[in-house]
Formats: structure tokens, C-alpha cells, sequence
């Protein structure tokens, strides 16, 4: 649904973070007579009203019966359009729609590179954007790592690096814009509280590549679920086979031609070399020589919480994965950081995942302390008793971060080792959001939590 579309119509948002900020400043622009009704906060409502728009009405909650007397609620991507009221309002013709979408409807002649997946999105994305950059692309780099794509909709750029979540990838198939390549790089059961099962949230991760139709899907073999997909509309090509771009140890190949050593690369950890060799294959299928860019990955930023080595203090190397919300994110991060001396903190907003594989994982590869924390943190605490006793690691139970920080490093004792924050869990609670997390994790142990949190790149260049 393009903004003009929005005229004459009772319009509401829903959300007034930055997405919903974005939405009401590119609807304004095009649309300034236009009322709208604002669904959110206290704060968020003095907040709003402070800009002096006379048509921006703010009311806090956001009932059935009130969104079904629109037309149209623009929604920001964090709340779920299967809620109850939701759902009720749309049963009766309520129309909901994302600021994704109506970017994509307003910019159907871009060139996308549109990316997610459970694990990688960002770092894939972001590398895209470098990589697109040092062959002398014009890209903007935007979406869900960090900047709407609505704050950008009048901007020009020859190529466009988007990550999306799975509360964004059913809204480019609502678009009718088709994507020009659409990289998915891995799928794994996440978000179950918004998308209310893990059957609605596999079908609407993978909507990006089933309703979207890309022109061009980029995709993980090694992935079960995406190895086994069917898509006629789409060219599909393959990363992680011998065919195509793969890794052989730390030799990075595109089928049996040696094209890099990754050892030496700013990428920590096996999964994050997968994620070159999804951007490696996304950049040939725009049209560019990837083998000859491959190198100016030496030159990326990596992106901040994500594995990301703060520094030593006291002996211990702090590592802020704050970002990990998911148990397979915490494998991950182990099998980066594995042995005796490391201690792992996990545990936050209880999305209702199954623990069981974690579990398994650090029965067969302990480390030397797992500390719980947060909501599931008595849940986490009650799933890895038994493999604690078997695989021999201290396992201790926490009711927030700095005390969790403080069982850890009692547990650790003397001798040095790794302090690695990788929750496997959102931050929902004490926290507005993940990066806020990893600040604090940062000034437990001493560092500034300024100096790490800036994403390299964001916008166009």
C-alpha cells in the first residue's frame, strides 16, 4: 500500500518507536493534512504531542474495538498482528500494514538485496553493504539493523543492503513488490510469543521466499529446512556446497577455486565465515566479481554485541553477544570460546524455546560454568541440571546480570579465562533491547558502553 493510499482514510499507528516515528514523519511528508491516531504510551503520548502536530491524536491502548473504527493501522514491526485485538480488528476490515511495506511499494525500481534468517541477518547484511561499497556501489545499509527503511524513502542508492526479521518479511510480499535477491541464511524455532507457534514462525520467516517470490533467493544448503524448499518463481542459488561458495577448514572456496585464508578475518567463528560466503553469493548474483571483492573483508567492522571481544579485566576476557536470543546463538558462541576457563551467562525474556539442544551441546562440550538469569532463568537452570552433573560444569543460578556476572566469576575462581555474555533470550524486561543490554554488561566489567555500541556503516555511502 503506497502512502498516497492513505488519503481520505481513518489512519492510525501503532508503536511509537523509531519505525513508528518514521512512519508519521513519511506520511506527513506526503500527506500533511491527513489525522492520525497515535496507539501507545503515557510517556510516548507526551512524547508525541510535544511536536505540535494538531492531526496526530495520541490515546494509550490500543483495543479491539478501537482499532476496527480505522481503516488502516500502520504497525510498527515489534507488536504482532496475531494479538487478539489485532486479529479482531482485522476481522472486521481492519487493514494492517508495515513501514517496510509501504517502502517497498514506494521504491518498486530499487535494487534489493533483502537478507534474514534466525542467525547472521545483520552481519550478512552489513557485509553486503562493505563489500558493495569497496566495488564502488552506491548502498544504503537499512532495515532492521538499525535504521527503518522509511527514514530513508526519498534517498537514491544504486543498491540496497536490507535486513529484515521475521516481523518483516511477510510485509515485502504485501508490497507486490517483488525483491531482486533475497538472502536467507538460516532457520531456527525464535519469537514464538509474537508469532504465537513455530510453524507460524518458520512460514512466516521463509514468506520473504515463498509469498515474495525474489527474483533471486540466495540460500543455505546446509540448512535442512531451506534444502528442502520449492521455489519455481525464483532462481535459486546455493552457498555452503562445493558447487558454490564454501569453506574447506579455513580456506574459503567458490566451487574448487581457493580464493581466501579466513583465519586472519574479522569475522570470529565458523558461522560468521558462512555468512561471507552467503554475501560472497548474493554479490554474484548482482552481477559483480565477488572472488576479486572477497578480500576487502579483511577491511570490515564487525558489527557491535555480537561475539564482540570487549577487552581483559582482572584476567577474564569480556565478550558481549548480547544480541543472542536464541539457544543455538549460545552454541555458537561456546563453540568460538570452548573449554574449562569460560564462563557463559544465559537466560532472559522466556519466549518459551526448548533448552534441550543446549543442553545437549554443553553435556558433550562443557565449559567451565554456565550462570541462569532472568525470566526462563529458573527454567534454563532446571533444563541443564542433569547435564551439568554429567559433563562436569558448574552450573549457578542468578536472578539478573550483575549478580550473574558475580556467580560466574566466583565459580571461575583464579587463573584467568572468558567471561562470554550470549543469553540465547531477548532482553524484554530490565531492558529496552538487546544493545542496551550489552552496555551494561560492558560497565560491569569497566569498559565504556558508548565506545562499543555504534553499528559501522548504517545509511548510505
Amino acid at each position: 500500500m503506497r502512502i498516497s493510499q492513505l488519503d481520505g482514510r481513518a489512519v492510525g499507528l501503532w508503536g511509537w518507536g523509531r519505525e513508528g516515528r518514521a512512519a508519521w514523519r513519511a506520511i506527513r511528508a506526503r500527506l500533511p493534512s491527513l489525522p492520525l491516531t497515535l496507539f501507545c504510551s503515557e510517556g510516548e503520548a507526551a512524547d508525541a504531542a510535544a511536536l505540535g502536530d494538531a492531526l496526530l491524536r495520541p490515546r494509550t491502548g490500543a483495543d479491539a474495538e478501537a482499532l476496527a473504527a480505522l481503516d488502516v493501522v500502520v504497525k510498527s514491526p515489534g507488536i504482532s498482528p496475531y494479538r487478539p485485538e489485532a486479529l479482531a480488528a482485522a476481522a472486521h476490515g481492519t487493514v494492517f500494514v508495515g513501514g517496510t511495506a509501504q517502502w517497498f511499494a514506494e521504491r518498486p525500481d530499487a535494487r534489493t538485496l533483502c537478507v534474514t534468517g534466525t542467525k547472521g541477518k545483520s552481519t550478512t547484511t552489513a557485509l553486503l553493504a562493505h563489500l558493495l561499497r569497496a566495488a564502488g556501489v552506491r548502498t544504503a545499509l537499512a532495515g532492521n539493523i538499525g535504521l527503518p527503511l522509511l527514514e530513508l524513502l526519498d534517498a537514491e542508492a544504486e543498491a540496497w543492503a536490507i535486513e529484515l526479521s521475521s516481523y518483516q518479511t511477510g510485509d515485502v510480499a504485501a508490497s507486490g513488490t517483488r525483491p531482486g535477491i533475497a538472502v536467507v541464511t538460516n532457520v531456527f524455532p525464535e519469537h514464538l510469543d509474537w508469532h504465537g507457534s513455530e510453524a507460524r514462525y518458520v512460514a512466516d520467516k521463509l514468506a520473504l521466499l515463498t509469498a515474495g517470490r525474489p527474483r533471486i533467493a540466495v540460500l543455505n544448503a546446509e540448512d535442512p529446512r531451506l534444502a528442502a524448499l520449492d521455489l519455481p518463481d525464483s532462481e535459486v542459488r546455493w552457498y555452503g556446497r562445493g558447487d558454490g561458495w564454501h569453506l574447506r577448514g579455513d580456506a574459503l572456496y567458490r566451487g574448487d577455486e581457493a580464493v581466501l585464508d579466513t583465519a586472519g578475518l574479522p569475522l570470529p567463528g565458523r558461522h560468521n565465515r558462512g555468512n561471507l560466503c552467503a554475501a560472497l553469493t548474493a554479490l554474484d548474483a548482482f552481477g559483480l566479481d565477488a572472488a576479486a571483492l572477497a578480500p576487502h573483508a579483511r577491511g570490515f567492522l564487525p558489527l557491535p554485541h555480537r561475539l564482540q571481544a570487549l577487552g581483559e579485566r582482572d584476567g577474564l576476557r569480556w565478550v558481549n553477544d548480547s544480541i543472542s536470543t536464541t539457544p543455538h546463538a549460545g552454541i555458537a558462541a561456546l563453540q568460538l570460546y570452548p573449554g574449562p576457563r569460560t564462563a557463559i551467562l544465559v537466560g532472559g525474556h522466556d519466549r518459551g524455546l526448548d533448552w534441550g539442544v543446549f543442553a545437549d551441546y554443553v553435556r558433550r562440550h562443557p565449559p567451565g560454568v554456565v550462570a541462569t538469569m532472568g525470566q526462563n532463568g529458573p527454567r534454563i537452570f532446571e533444563a541443564l541440571r542433569e547435564a551439568a552433573a554429567e559433563g562436569g560444569f558448574a552450573l549457578r543460578q542468578a536472578a539478573d546480570l550483575e549478580a550473574a556476572v558475580a556467580a560466574a566469576r566466583a565459580a571461575l575462581g583464579p587463573g584467568g579465562g572468558v567471561l562470554l555474555l550470549s543469553p540465547g533470550a531477548p532482553s524484554f524486561g530490565p531492558y529496552r533491547d538487546y544493545a542496551e543490554r550489552g552496555r551494561h554488561f560492558a560497565r560491569l566489567g569497566g569498559f565504556d558502553p558508548d565506545a562499543i555500541a555504534a553499528i559501522p556503516g548504517l545509511g548510505i555511502a
